[in-house]
């Protein structure tokens, strides 16, 4: 060494704890792997990251070029040890980004039930599972998973975040997902099905219909429902009913699919403001009685608000009970009609 910098009259680079090197793998045998970082003597890849990330430190080869921090400047052997630990992360995050465009399957061994999923461990990285990502076999209790291997696909990598994702659902459930990808593919988006209400929820309905030959669900959202405001699904649909629906959302990678029934109906609000000219009167009926005013209901899925600083002193109103008002205001953006009341004779204490 001493003679080759003589004749090249190059001088070895001092290197300071914590710099960040980079180097070439010289030798890589056992569980010693040496690096030319271009010092006195060749880098050592410190002892204690063996068990740690002994993968990535096994599948080094002679000449791979490496990233490393200087954790001693020099040992009582004179070398220089570095940590891989960096290299070693930033090769898991490749792995993973690798195995989400594959579809490469992995085993995660799962830590803790949280909330809204499961902690699993991949290649001694945590990662989340989503519960809308685990099978129905899990619904019921994630914790079981706890301490078990489930193999896994990667949905997302985010090494910014520290954000990794997996999916059990794409491995367990794959046969079943890949047909209803196939079904989703034959649906017509905006095109018309008829359907079977087959379950009801506080925030819609599903909706079942048939795609060649096959059965599908889709959710029609409360405010998918009706033009009108829809307080109470059941007032509206129940199980079994017969409907028509509009494809309004199809997730293919999610396998779920979005459905209308209001969209089936012209919008009451497409020309409104001919029909509901300002200072124009009609008859409702009061529909509800808030804090801040009297609803009344014009037409079907057109209300407007009497606001209570602009109701009558002295006048009462009931629920069901019909009143004449006149329009005050339109606004068409946010679909709001601002009523007030026809009085057909002096408030009382006017003078």
């Amino acid at each position: 060494m001493e003679e080759l910098l003589r004749v090249t009259g190059a001088q070895p680079k001092g290197v300071k704890r914590g710099e960040i090197v980079v180097g070439k793998v010289t030798e890589a045998s056992g569980r010693t792997v040496y690096v030319d970082i271009g010092g006195k003597a060749e880098a050592v890849v410190s002892e204690q990251e063996w068990e740690l990330n002994k993968d990535y430190l096994k599948s080094l080869k002679v000449g791979d070029e490496v990233t490393g921090m200087v954790v001693v400047a020099e040992s009582d052997a004179g070398q220089v040890v570095i940590s891989m630990r960096r290299a070693a992360a930033e090769s898991k995050w490749k792995k993973f980004e690798e195995a989400m465009t594959s579809g490469e399957i992995l085993t995660a061994r799962g830590r803790e039930a949280t909330k809204g999923g499961m902690l699993v461990e991949v290649d001694g990285v945590i990662g989340f599972i989503p519960g809308s990502q685990l099978s129905a076999k899990y619904e019921g209790d994630m914790s079981v998973l706890a301490g078990q291997d489930v193999q896994v696909k990667v949905i997302e990598v985010d090494r910014e975040q520290n954000r990794l994702v997996f999916s059990e659902r794409a491995v367990s459930e794959a046969e079943e997902i890949e047909k209803r990808k196939k079904m989703l593919e034959a649906v017509k988006m905006g095109g018309d099905y008829e359907g079977t209400v087959v379950g009801i929820v506080p925030f819609g309905a599903f909706v079942e219909i048939n795609i060649k030959k096959e059965k599908i669900e889709g959710l029609v959202h409360v405010s998918e429902i009706s033009w009108e405001k829809v307080d109470d699904v059941t007032k509206f649909l129940k199980e079994g009913d017969k409907v028509t629906v509009q494809v309004i959302g199809v997730d293919e990678e999610n396998g779920k699919l979005a459905l209308s029934m209001k969209r089936l109906t012209d919008d009451p609000w497409t020309g409104l403001a001919r029909k509901y000219a300002v200072d124009s009167k009609h008859k409702g009926t009061v529909v509800k009685i808030a804090p801040y005013g009297v609803l009344v209901r014009l037409d079907k899925g057109i209300e407007g608000l009497i606001h209570a600083s602009k109701m009558p002193a002295g006048m009462a109103f009931a629920e069901g009970q019909e009143v004449e008002v006149f329009v005050e205001s339109v606004d068409l953006e946010k679909r709001r009609l601002s009523l007030g009341v026809v009085l057909t004779e002096k408030p009382v204490g006017y003078k």
